[in-house]
This record gives structure tokens, sequence and C-alpha cells, in this order.
């Protein structure tokens, strides 16, 4: 299983979901589903921007746990 731990690392950097949003020109809705790990997939496009608002990379935003659902 794939665990988004976009709200540790916004968090970290103290920004909230509307600054991130407007920075990475995502819906405040689509944002959220992804923080709240309810999102099925991400874009490569989307993902990049994200990281780059975060100055993170991928692998602090994502995180793979063996055998979970």
């Amino acid at each position: 299983m794939i665990i988004v731990n976009l709200d540790v690392v916004m968090a970290q950097r103290k920004m909230g979901l509307t600054e991130l949003a407007e920075q990475v020109d995502i819906t405040l809705a689509n944002l959220s589903i992804l923080k709240n790990n309810k999102a099925k997939a991400i874009r490569f496009g989307t993902l990049e921007a994200i990281c780059k608002a975060l100055k993170c990379q991928p692998g602090d935003i994502l995180q793979y746990v063996e055998g979970e659902k």
C-alpha cells in the first residue's frame, strides 16, 4: 500500500491547504483527497508541483508499506 504523508510534510513546512492549493494550482477538494490518503492516483506533474512548493522529494510524501490495504 502507498501511504501519502502530505499532511506531515505540510505541517513541517508550516503550509496550509489553501496556500499549497494556490501554489500547485489544484482544487482544495482534490488536494484534500490526496492529503487524507483517499487518492487512487497522482499525476507526475502534480507531484512535481507539490514537491517544488514544499521543497521536498517524492519520497518525503509517498511511502510504501508492505502487506497493508
